[in-house]
């Protein structure tokens, strides 16, 4: 089968993968579509640390083929999206209602892949990068089976962590303001967050002029090409304030934009090592910086609820979709991903 694999040289799209059955608790995904993430590309250019040799991608949504045993929740022939969550269900942070935090499933990447005779790694228990994958069930999250699958597969993670970073993370109120540090695709996905949570005034800001009609349509009524300009907008601040690139100086940026009691939301990716500085006097009057992992998200509950959104007209999916192209144009995909001239690219098989 065909797959995208990363050797910690080179990314290369092979034809003769292999993947194994699904075990007890797992599920065998065809996958039909995934989206092209920033995080994929920051395995390779080494943002995000990862063993190697490893199949790339991590949002993606297909059609159950099989399930193992014990699972009851999906059956063949099921439209799932995946999420990259492979949590136990049963430590103290999964039973607290926060998966994200599962200290199983962090950091433990599984390797049910096999190329060339050898044990490949499956990245974010995920690798939607393939023609098909094995997951943990709770990962299989059922969609209903009129959402195209190019679209449902951005829900499994530019979703999740956008919109979920206002929802779950932020929990941004009727009336608040909010600053929006990126327009790619996790800053889009935050600005429909923020105009379904009932914000009144959003601001996304973009050193492209060009983004501003997709910002405009996610959700913004603001739109500068630096944040230097917020206060001749908003000159008290915002109340959320949310970094969507991962560089440290639109971090300081994100916090410096704060009005009493504002919270700063990190959500871009910088290297492993990157250290941030802001004024520690800022903070005095009650303001935050917040980490944020996937969006907060609870994605067998979240999942559902954005696929209803979507079917209801108030979540934009489609519109995120910028270009699709078969696997084999994962070079040109990336290419484009990289140089910001798409939202979204989705491959497909």
């Amino acid at each position: 089968m065909r797959g995208v694999i990363f050797d910690g040289k080179q990314v290369r799209v092979v034809t003769d993968l292999e993947v194994r059955e699904p075990g007890p608790g797992e599920v065998r995904v065809a996958v039909a579509a995934a989206g092209l993430c920033h995080s994929d590309l920051s395995v390779v250019d080494g943002t995000i640390p990862f063993p190697v040799p490893v199949v790339l991608g991590h949002e993606g949504a297909g059609i159950v083929e099989a399930v193992g045993g014990g699972v009851t929740h999906v059956v063949p022939g099921d439209h799932v999206a995946l999420s990259t969550l492979a949590n136990c269900g049963t430590c103290p942070e999964c039973d607290r209602g926060r998966p994200t935090m599962c200290r199983h499933a962090i950091g433990r990447p599984g390797r049910p892949f096999r190329h060339g005779g050898l044990p490949v790694h499956q990245f974010a228990s995920n690798s939607a990068f393939a023609e098909h994958t094995v997951v943990k069930a709770v990962q299989a999250v059922r969609i209903p089976e009129d959402i195209p699958l190019t679209s449902a597969a951005l829900i499994g993670c530019g979703v999740l962590t956008g919109v979920g970073a206002v929802l779950n993370r932020a929990r941004v109120d009727r009336g608040d303001s909010v600053l929006v540090i990126g327009t790619g695709g996790i800053g889009l996905n935050v600005l429909q967050g923020a105009r379904l949570a009932g914000a009144s005034r959003i601001v996304a800001v973009d050193a492209n002029p060009a983004k501003e009609e997709a910002a405009r349509r996610f959700g913004a009524t603001d739109f500068l090409t630096s944040a230097e300009g917020l206060r001749d907008l908003l000159p008290l601040g915002v109340d959320h304030a949310f970094e969507c690139v991962g560089r440290v100086e639109l971090i300081r940026q994100a916090i410096d934009a704060l009005d009493r009691h504002g919270q700063a939301i990190l959500l871009g990716v910088p290297p492993a090592t990157a250290e941030a500085s802001f004024r520690v006097s800022s903070l005095y009057l009650d303001k935050s910086v917040l980490g944020c992992r996937y969006g907060s998200s609870r994605p067998q509950r979240d999942i559902a609820l954005y696929a209803d959104l979507y079917r209801e007209g108030r979540l934009l999916l489609d519109e995120l979709v910028t270009r699709t192209c078969p696997v084999e144009e994962f070079e040109k995909a990336a290419a484009d991903a990289e140089a910001g001239r798409v939202a979204r690219a989705v491959l497909t098989f």
